[in-house]
């Protein structure tokens, strides 16, 4: 599957339309983003099921400020609306499978259930 280029403008219809979204926060100068880059789109073809986004942080600067983005690579599954992962720093192929495959089993009923308990 294709890897969407998300910016300010685009970022809430990408995350409405889709109930899983993987997310790279990076940066043309960063080198860890560059050798980050071909593990991201190996795991975009793995998981054609999952839509997988890049965020230039240099570029979409709003959207770096809203998620306090501090460190580049930065990675972040968004399932149903809700950040339930998020990783600084180059993941291994099979530490990004294993967020995948973690944000996958999720119960989001537990998962609303606690955001609810704490916004209480």
């Amino acid at each position: 599957m294709d890897i969407v280029e998300v910016t300010d403008s685009t970022f809430n219809q990408f995350i409405e339309e889709n109930p899983i979204v993987v997310l790279d926060f990076w940066a043309t100068w960063c080198g860890p983003c560059r050798g980050f880059a071909p593990i991201f789109e190996a795991a975009a073809e793995k998981y054609p099921d999952i839509v997988f986004g890049k965020i230039d942080t240099d570029a979409q600067q709003q959207l770096s400020k809203v998620f306090d983005i501090r460190s580049v690579p930065t990675l972040m599954v968004v399932r149903e609306k809700i950040v339930v992962v998020r990783e600084s720093g180059a993941l291994p192929a099979s530490s990004l499978d294993k967020v995948i495959e973690h944000a996958r089993e999720l119960d989001m009923e537990i998962i609303r259930a606690e955001i609810a308990a704490q916004d209480a």
